[in-house]
Protein backbone atom coordinates (compact mmCIF):
# COMPACT_ATOMS: atom_id res chain seq x y z
CA UNK A 1 0.00 0.00 0.00
CA UNK A 2 2.90 1.95 0.73
CA UNK A 3 4.48 1.67 -1.92
CA UNK A 4 1.20 2.25 -4.25
CA UNK A 5 1.11 5.74 -2.66
CA UNK A 6 4.60 6.64 -3.02
CA UNK A 7 4.59 5.45 -6.80
CA UNK A 8 0.88 7.60 -7.54
CA UNK A 9 2.96 10.77 -5.20
CA UNK A 10 5.92 10.56 -7.45
CA UNK A 11 3.91 10.10 -10.77
CA UNK A 12 1.55 13.51 -9.67
CA UNK A 13 4.50 15.34 -8.90
CA UNK A 14 6.35 14.70 -12.13
CA UNK A 15 3.44 14.05 -14.60
CA UNK A 16 0.94 16.94 -13.74
CA UNK A 17 3.40 19.44 -12.19
CA UNK A 18 5.96 18.89 -14.21
CA UNK A 19 7.16 22.12 -15.95
CA UNK A 20 6.87 20.75 -19.81
CA UNK A 21 3.48 20.47 -18.84
CA UNK A 22 2.64 23.45 -16.98
CA UNK A 23 4.45 25.27 -20.13
CA UNK A 24 2.83 23.50 -22.67
CA UNK A 25 2.43 26.13 -25.67
CA UNK A 26 -1.01 25.91 -27.48
CA UNK A 27 -0.66 24.35 -30.66
CA UNK A 28 -3.02 24.97 -33.45
CA UNK A 29 -1.06 22.74 -35.94
CA UNK A 30 1.87 21.61 -36.35
CA UNK A 31 4.48 22.39 -39.53
CA UNK A 32 6.27 19.33 -41.22
CA UNK A 33 9.85 20.48 -41.57
CA UNK A 34 12.70 18.06 -42.60
CA UNK A 35 11.10 15.00 -41.73
CA UNK A 36 10.44 16.70 -38.12
CA UNK A 37 7.44 17.63 -36.84
CA UNK A 38 7.32 21.26 -35.23
CA UNK A 39 5.16 22.69 -33.60
CA UNK A 40 3.24 26.23 -34.29
CA UNK A 41 3.74 29.42 -32.51
CA UNK A 42 2.30 29.58 -29.38
CA UNK A 43 -0.38 31.46 -28.18
CA UNK A 44 0.51 33.90 -25.46
CA UNK A 45 -2.48 34.64 -22.49
CA UNK A 46 -1.96 37.75 -20.32
CA UNK A 47 -3.44 38.97 -17.55
CA UNK A 48 -4.60 42.43 -16.38
CA UNK A 49 -2.14 44.42 -14.43
CA UNK A 50 -2.26 43.67 -10.53
CA UNK A 51 -3.34 47.19 -10.10
CA UNK A 52 -6.08 46.99 -12.15
CA UNK A 53 -7.42 43.68 -10.85
CA UNK A 54 -7.02 45.15 -7.48
CA UNK A 55 -9.14 48.48 -8.45
CA UNK A 56 -11.97 46.40 -9.08
CA UNK A 57 -12.40 44.08 -6.55
CA UNK A 58 -12.11 46.88 -3.92
CA UNK A 59 -14.62 48.64 -6.01
CA UNK A 60 -16.94 45.33 -5.79
CA UNK A 61 -16.04 44.88 -1.82
CA UNK A 62 -17.12 48.59 -1.59
CA UNK A 63 -20.60 48.08 -3.30
CA UNK A 64 -20.75 44.51 -0.86
CA UNK A 65 -20.01 46.81 2.06
CA UNK A 66 -22.67 50.03 0.85
CA UNK A 67 -25.51 47.01 0.29
CA UNK A 68 -24.94 45.95 3.55
CA UNK A 69 -25.18 49.04 5.39
CA UNK A 70 -28.05 50.36 3.56
CA UNK A 71 -29.75 47.15 4.86
CA UNK A 72 -29.31 48.25 8.52
CA UNK A 73 -29.68 52.10 7.59
CA UNK A 74 -33.20 51.80 6.10
CA UNK A 75 -34.64 50.09 9.54
CA UNK A 76 -32.69 52.82 11.60
CA UNK A 77 -33.79 55.71 9.74
CA UNK A 78 -37.65 54.69 10.03
CA UNK A 79 -37.14 54.50 13.97
CA UNK A 80 -34.51 56.98 14.51
CA UNK A 81 -35.31 60.45 12.41
CA UNK A 82 -32.26 63.03 12.98
CA UNK A 83 -30.58 64.85 10.49
CA UNK A 84 -27.03 62.58 10.38
CA UNK A 85 -29.51 59.26 9.17
CA UNK A 86 -30.90 61.65 6.63
CA UNK A 87 -27.72 62.69 4.81
CA UNK A 88 -26.24 59.46 5.40
CA UNK A 89 -29.72 57.41 3.63
CA UNK A 90 -29.19 60.58 0.84
CA UNK A 91 -25.20 59.65 0.35
CA UNK A 92 -26.26 56.21 0.11
CA UNK A 93 -28.98 56.28 -2.42
CA UNK A 94 -27.25 58.05 -4.50
CA UNK A 95 -24.17 56.55 -4.41
CA UNK A 96 -25.62 53.26 -4.93
CA UNK A 97 -28.01 54.33 -8.14
CA UNK A 98 -24.57 55.84 -9.28
CA UNK A 99 -22.64 52.78 -9.44
CA UNK A 100 -25.73 51.12 -10.84
CA UNK A 101 -26.60 53.21 -13.55
CA UNK A 102 -22.25 53.56 -14.30
CA UNK A 103 -22.41 49.73 -14.93
CA UNK A 104 -25.09 49.90 -17.32
CA UNK A 105 -23.68 52.88 -19.21
CA UNK A 106 -20.49 50.51 -19.05
CA UNK A 107 -22.12 47.50 -20.52
CA UNK A 108 -24.36 49.33 -22.82
CA UNK A 109 -23.00 51.95 -24.55
CA UNK A 110 -19.74 51.80 -26.89
CA UNK A 111 -18.17 54.34 -29.29
CA UNK A 112 -15.70 56.65 -29.08
CA UNK A 113 -17.98 59.76 -28.06
CA UNK A 114 -21.15 58.48 -26.70
CA UNK A 115 -19.74 56.35 -23.56
CA UNK A 116 -17.96 60.26 -22.03
CA UNK A 117 -20.98 61.97 -22.58
CA UNK A 118 -23.19 59.55 -20.79
CA UNK A 119 -20.96 59.50 -17.99
CA UNK A 120 -20.66 62.70 -17.70
CA UNK A 121 -24.77 63.12 -17.60
CA UNK A 122 -24.28 60.38 -14.90
CA UNK A 123 -21.71 61.98 -13.14
CA UNK A 124 -23.66 65.20 -13.47
CA UNK A 125 -27.37 63.65 -12.57
CA UNK A 126 -25.68 62.20 -9.29
CA UNK A 127 -24.67 65.35 -7.97
CA UNK A 128 -27.82 67.21 -8.47
CA UNK A 129 -29.20 64.61 -7.25
CA UNK A 130 -27.37 64.22 -4.01
CA UNK A 131 -27.42 68.67 -3.66
CA UNK A 132 -31.08 68.18 -4.20
CA UNK A 133 -31.38 65.80 -1.48
CA UNK A 134 -29.16 67.44 0.92
CA UNK A 135 -30.86 71.06 0.12
CA UNK A 136 -34.38 68.88 1.19
CA UNK A 137 -32.51 67.68 4.31
CA UNK A 138 -31.33 71.34 5.07
CA UNK A 139 -34.54 73.28 4.43
CA UNK A 140 -37.27 71.19 5.01
CA UNK A 141 -38.11 68.32 7.40
CA UNK A 142 -35.52 65.72 6.08
CA UNK A 143 -35.96 62.55 4.25
CA UNK A 144 -36.96 60.35 6.91
CA UNK A 145 -39.67 62.74 8.12
CA UNK A 146 -40.94 62.98 4.99
CA UNK A 147 -41.53 59.17 4.13
CA UNK A 148 -43.04 58.96 7.83
CA UNK A 149 -45.51 62.20 6.89
CA UNK A 150 -46.42 60.44 3.46
CA UNK A 151 -47.12 56.73 5.02
CA UNK A 152 -49.09 58.57 7.61
CA UNK A 153 -51.04 60.32 5.55
CA UNK A 154 -51.90 57.10 3.11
Amino acid sequence: MAATVGILRLANRNLLLSPQLMTRPFVASGLVHRNRFQPAPTTQFHTSPRSLAALASTHWNAERVLVLSMLGLFPLAYFVQNPAVDYGLAAAVVLHGHWGFEQILTDYIHGPLLPRLSKLALYGGSVLAFAGLCYFNYNDVGITKAISMIWHDL
